[in-house]
């Protein structure tokens, strides 16, 4: 990921020598302000549509969600405005999401096999960075440079991630 921007390594072309970045983008301010705030996960929906009903539409990742409209377009509407309404209550209770579903995992299962997967964007607001002061050795801090740039993080990136999976072992 590129520093600040939350894009990944060369995405806005910063890589480019004498290029610099969104400058010269009249979206450039909304990029930034999108990047900064949003980080979009994409779940599966499933459109069922039976003879003389609407498009109903359902989520294996979230079991008794659904929706449903009268044109293919509505349906997928509405099917956007459940997701985030189910997804507000969760939050608010304090549930965990889960990571969206493979297509594979999802038609695996023979009761959705009826239904025609749509992706669903989940928009959901990122959590604020905060800049830390962090004191380690030297040779570990270029172990971990080192391992960064040649996995396509930032330092800071990296730290966060290592973070996140030390703390979900525990």
């Amino acid at each position: 990921m590129e520093p600040g921007n939350g894009l990944p390594r060369g995405v806005d072309g910063r890589d480019k020598p004498g290029h610099d970045g969104f400058k010269h983008c009249s979206l450039a301010p909304y990029l930034r302000l999108c990047s900064d705030l949003l980080v979009v996960r994409q779940y599966i929906g499933l459109i069922h549509k039976d003879a003389e009903s609407d498009y109903g539409v359902s989520f294996p990742d979230f079991p008794g969600v659904v929706t449903a409209g009268r044109s293919l377009d509505e349906a997928r509407t509405m099917a956007a405005e459940a997701l985030e309404c189910h997804v507000e209550g969760m939050i608010e209770d304090g549930e965990a999401l889960p990571e969206p579903s493979s297509l594979e995992a999802v038609m695996a299962d023979p009761q959705n096999r009826d239904g025609v997967a749509i992706l669903v964007a989940l928009k959901e607001k990122a959590p604020r960075a905060v800049r830390i002061n962090v004191t380690m050795p030297e040779d570990l801090l270029a172990a971990v440079d080192r391992y960064a740039e040649a996995h396509g993080f930032t330092r800071s990136g990296f730290l966060a991630q290592a973070a996140r999976r030390a703390l979900e072992t525990t």
